[in-house]
């Protein structure tokens, strides 16, 4: 069985029920839920169509990309500044994967899908004072409130309004 010389290109949409690829240059077209799944059913997929040719695909002659645009689009949620601003790239470059004016390497989408998943840093430990102390803590009146409404936020200390 022969191997291809060429990458396959598969271009990568998100949709309501997972992810969808699809091949730049042939007529392979795949989905899957998660993003394992849907590398494996390209490369299952790009192996039938060429089944015919007697070409064997492997994993390797799959090159997947992200298309940054309709992803931004369907997470209207994430901000693409802040992404910028967590994962340490310039946002202007950002946006111009964003807007399709530029494409991402592959260490640079890599780190683009990573922020999202990235844990947020450990919370500062603080001491507890020692049991029946108050020691560090402000008085009732001087705490910041969650909530403007009586009886809530700062005002819970206080006796109840009636």
């Amino acid at each position: 069985m022969k191997t291809t010389s060429r990458k396959i290109k598969m271009l990568v949409e998100k949709t309501d029920t997972g992810f969808s690829a699809f091949a730049v240059d042939y007529p392979i077209f795949t989905t899957g839920i998660t993003i394992p799944e849907l590398f494996q059913n390209a490369l299952e997929a790009s192996s039938l169509c060429f089944e015919d040719e007697n070409i064997s695909i492997v994993q390797e002659d799959l090159k997947f990309e992200i298309d940054f645009q309709q992803f931004f689009q369907y997470y209207k949620v994430l901000n693409a500044s802040f992404l910028a601003e967590k994962i340490g790239m310039n946002p202007t470059l950002l946006s111009q994967y964003v807007q399709g004016r530029k494409k991402p390497s592959e260490s640079q989408t890599e780190k683009i899908l990573a922020g999202p998943r990235a844990r947020p840093p450990a919370p500062i430990s603080v001491p507890e004072p020692a049991a029946g102390s108050s020691a560090g803590r402000p008085p009732p009146a001087a705490r910041r409130p969650w909530s403007l409404r009586p009886g809530v936020g700062a005002d819970r200390d206080a006796a109840p309004v009636r």
